[in-house]
């Protein structure tokens, strides 16, 4: 039998599931052999295992209902998910081949059964050429012909499911190219507004908005420095716990990207929720301010 899953790719698969909603192990067994139209089931001692690992990585988490354990996938094991959209629409490809080989291989396995099975009834008939035909004779015609019936059929599911499989990861292939597109463009936009407002607001304002962005100027006054750098280093305690659910990438660029991410989820979340006046508008202005200053020394004194 060829390999249903290349190695990582389960894992992937897993995360999949879990994303479109909470399951409990055995049902995770199940929808596997369901994708596979039964060709294929993985044992209880390849899922529970991986489960295990994902959830110890953080990237699932489990509660007990009725005695049974309930995964769900977290913010960090949908963030791998995205991260490697482009991986699972080549996963959901080959999950469509590996239901065809396995189909191919059954298809084989009938083809060489009913090869054996006209072999024998030709030894058989050999033998008894001079008998008139019995009911065990008329059996073995209907074996072959329900042998020949059933590979016809195994074989059109097979390409039926290898078309749908194709078209789907052709689909898939382009959505996923569409979103970072999408988001490519979301991210030059939110840039280029945060560069016009930094570069009106001047002063250690501008001078991170510059770092950030690519543009704008470096000057800042000794005094400004020195007063974020106390002001950053009085707030590293509390920094290193907020948004402490948010695992390393090893790409401190990307890593400073969801930082900020949240950090703007937060705060637009908050207005939303509690409302917003001019008053507080200025008074936000004063903070943002602030916390720019302390950032610019930071990136300076790590340059």
């Amino acid at each position: 039998m060829p390999p249903v899953f290349a190695h990582g790719r389960l894992r992937l698969y897993l995360l999949k599931l879990l994303d479109e909603a909470p399951r409990h192990g055995y049902e995770v067994i199940r929808l596997l052999e369901e994708r596979f139209q039964g060709l294929y089931a993985p044992s209880a001692g390849t899922v529970y295992p991986r489960l295990a690992k994902l959830e110890a990585e953080g990237l699932v988490t489990h509660a007990t209902e009725g005695g049974r354990k309930v995964y769900s996938i977290t913010d960090a094991g949908r963030a791998e998910l995205a991260d490697r959209g482009g991986e699972l629409a080549d996963l959901e490809l080959e999950i469509r081949d590996s239901v065809t080989e396995l189909a191919a291989e059954i298809r084989d396995d009938v083809r060489g059964a009913a090869g054996d099975l006209r072999r024998e009834m030709r030894a058989a008939a050999s033998a008894s050429a001079t008998q008139v035909e019995d009911e065990s004779w008329k059996a073995a015609k209907e074996d072959l012909r329900k042998a020949r019936q059933e590979w016809k059929e195994q074989a059109r599911r097979a390409k039926d499911e290898s078309r749908r499989a194709r078209e789907e990861a052709q689909q898939a292939r382009r959505q996923a190219k569409e979103a970072q597109e999408r988001a490519r463009e979301e991210v030059q936009r939110i840039a280029g507004q945060l560069q016009e407002q930094f570069a009106k607001s001047g002063g250690v304002l501008g001078s991170l908005a510059g770092a950030w962005l690519g543009g704008g100027t470096q000057a800042t006054s000794s005094a400004g420095e020195a007063a974020a750098g106390d002001a950053a280093a009085g707030d590293a305690a509390a920094g290193a716990e907020w948004a402490a659910d948010l695992v390393p990438t090893g790409d401190p660029a990307r890593d400073l990207d969801r930082l900020l991410d949240r950090f703007r989820d937060e705060v637009r979340d908050a207005a939303r929720d509690r409302g917003v006046t001019a008053a507080q508008v200025v008074e936000a202005r004063g903070h943002l301010k602030a916390a720019c200053g302390r950032l610019g020394t930071t990136f300076g004194a790590g340059s």
